[in-house]
Order: structure tokens, then sequence, then C-alpha cells
């Protein structure tokens, strides 16, 4: 039973930020910096985990390598090697060091047209060589105001983690971000947020049987300090994927420190 305590009780509690296409090699130096200090100064039992873009990627692991942050590439290629101009596969990602990799990222979907088939192919590949994907899924804002958010989302899962080896699930974490709310100024409140992750817990349930009380499900959309506390109490809640607050130290620790903190 849920006691509030998520991160004592089993299911990891994991703080991921995004950084995207931010920073330039002194700027993610610096970043990387002051968050290493603000664990050491505060360790923390909840999985940090930092994506920066894929030039700093080395670099980072460098930096991070026995400070208590996992690197993450925000992106890979569904092939481990392959006349793919541009393009970076999982094994390259893995001989860099690299332990989490986001897959299926709305803004992959929206500019870049992955479906959730390529999605599907991309965890196969990041577990081929022990990555774990964090699988974006989340609905546009029609979609929600249609009523269809939660058969966007149950297709996207479905799709995306269908057939795959069932080892697969205990690695996999899920990030759901109501696209709605990514850069618009709206935010998905709590109980918006807790209902669509216990959706999303059902369905992975139909998917990967009880292996599915282990997957964790992360909150991606507009998590701040000043709504951490009330989003990360929902049970079903697992963490978050920071976007722009991961890109400011304080606000990135101050989430990393309500998400460790007992809640209510």
């Amino acid at each position: 039973m849920y006691d509030g305590v998520k991160h004592l009780c089993g299911m990891r509690t994991i703080i991921a930020g995004n950084w995207k296409m931010h920073k330039d090699k002194a700027g993610v130096a610096d970043l990387i910096t002051r968050l290493v200090a603000g664990v050491r100064s505060s360790p923390t039992r909840v999985e940090v985990v930092i994506a920066p873009a894929f030039p700093f990627l080395g670099m980072a692991v460098s930096m991070s390598f026995g400070e208590g942050l996992h690197v993450a590439a925000q992106n890979c290629h569904e092939e481990p090697d392959g006349a793919f101009t541009g393009e970076v596969s999982a094994p390259m990602l893995k001989s860099v060091g690299i332990s989490h990799c986001i897959v299926g990222h709305s803004e992959r979907r929206q500019f870049f047209g992955e479906t959730d088939e390529a999605v599907g192919r991309k965890i196969t590949a990041l577990d081929r060589v022990g990555i774990t994907p964090v699988l974006c899924c989340g609905e546009q804002r029609e979609e929600r105001e249609n009523g269809r958010h939660f058969d966007v989302v149950a297709t996207q899962l479905h799709t995306a983690l269908a057939g795959q080896d069932p080892k697969v699930f205990a690695r996999t974490v899920i990030a759901y971000e109501p696209v709605w709310a990514i850069g618009t100024g709206l935010t998905a409140s709590a109980g918006q947020a807790q209902e669509m992750h216990a959706f999303i817990r059902s369905e992975l349930v139909k998917i990967a049987g009880e292996g599915a009380h282990e997957m964790p499900i992360l909150y991606g959309g507009s998590c701040k300090p000043d709504n951490a506390a009330e989003i990360l109490a929902g049970p079903d809640v697992n963490g978050g994927l920071i976007g722009g607050a991961s890109l400011d130290p304080a606000s990135f620790l101050e989430i990393v420190r309500i998400a460790d903190a007992p809640m209510p």
C-alpha cells in the first residue's frame, strides 16, 4: 500500500532534466558543476538524471562520474550502425557511458515525424545495450479537449511496448507530458496529473503484468519548485521530467529536494 514515501517503498523516484537544445560547452560545464556541488552538500535518495545535447555527453559523463548524477541522451537511432548521416546509435551512447535515453518526446514526434512504431524500435535498441529508455507519452490540447487523451496515451504505450521482451519493462521509465502544458503557460493540475498517471499504470498492467508496478512514471508538464510538491504527492507520480526549470541549478535542486522529502 502507498504510504507517502514512494522512494522508500520499492519504487524509485527519478528527477530528470531535459536540457533540450540549450547551453554551449561552457554553460553545460557550469551547470553540471553547480549540480554536483548541490548533490554533494545535500545527498539524495532520488535518482538524478541530466540530459545535455549530444556534443556534451562525454564531458557530462566525465564530470558526473561518482557524483550522484546519471547522464541521459535526448534521442537515439533505432539501428546499431549504418549510413544514417547525423544520427547517433545506442551502442555509441553506451560507449561513452550513457545510462538513460529519452525516446518519443513530443518535440521529436511533432517536428521530426517520429511514430509510435519507431519509438518502440528505439526502446528495443536501447535495451540491447543496457540503456534505460525514458518513454514519453502525452496528448495535444485539442485531443484533451475532445476527450481523446486517454485513447491517445494508451495507443502510444501499447504500440511502443508491444512485443518487447519482458525484461525491457523492468528497465523502462515512462514520462507523461501533457503537450498542452509545455511552454504554453498552462499547467496540468495535480489531480489531472494523478488521474493520467493512474490510467497509465492501469495500461502498463495490461502490457507488463505485475511488472508495471515497478515502472516509474514521471510527470513532464511544466513542473517547477512552486508546484512540484503538489504534483509529486500523487501516488502514481514517481518523479519528473523537468524542462525549463532544469536549466536553473537552484530550481532543479529544489525539485530534487522536494522529491526526496516524505510526502504528507
